[in-house]
């Protein structure tokens, strides 16, 4: 699927990952709002992925800076979340292509490494990209997780 991946800065965009994010996280999986949207959606670094038509297809975040550094506690380290495609564009390679996007954002950043807390049925997923599950699994917002990393 053709996708054009931007970082999003106007209002417009902004609101457009919004939308992804609430069709997927708190409509299809039923995350509370309350804990999909956060105060770190306002210093972190947001992709979108858009159709030739504009339509919004997909997105994820890049906390990095001190925020990555106390989330983490390790310097060099940021953080991927909130990586969310829409269902017509599933399947069509948009997940690879935003994590890459997001791990370049993450070395024009200083970053040596990412971290990301995958949902246990996309560990395969992130598995593909290089990436390497440690830790045990744990609950966050109901939904089975587990801690991977990968050097950039």
């Amino acid at each position: 699927m053709a996708a054009d991946i931007t970082v999003a800065v106007t209002a417009e965009q902004l609101a457009q990952v919004r939308s992804v994010r609430q069709e997927v996280f708190v409509e299809e999986q039923n995350v509370p709002a309350e804990l999909e949207y956060d105060e770190l959606d306002a210093t972190s670094l947001h992709v979108l992925a858009l159709a030739e038509d504009g339509a919004a297809l997909g997105t994820g975040r890049l906390i990095h800076g001190p925020q990555a550094f106390e989330l983490t506690g390790i310097e060099g380290r940021v953080l991927l979340g909130r990586l969310a495609v829409r269902k017509p564009a599933r399947g069509t390679g948009l997940g690879a292509e935003l994590v890459r996007a997001i791990e370049r954002a993450g070395r024009e950043h200083g970053a040596r490494e990412l971290e990301l807390h995958a949902q246990v049925q996309a560990l395969g997923f992130y598995e593909r990209l290089g990436y390497t599950a440690e830790g045990p699994v744990y609950d966050d917002a109901g939904i089975p997780h587990r801690t991977m990393t990968r050097v950039l």
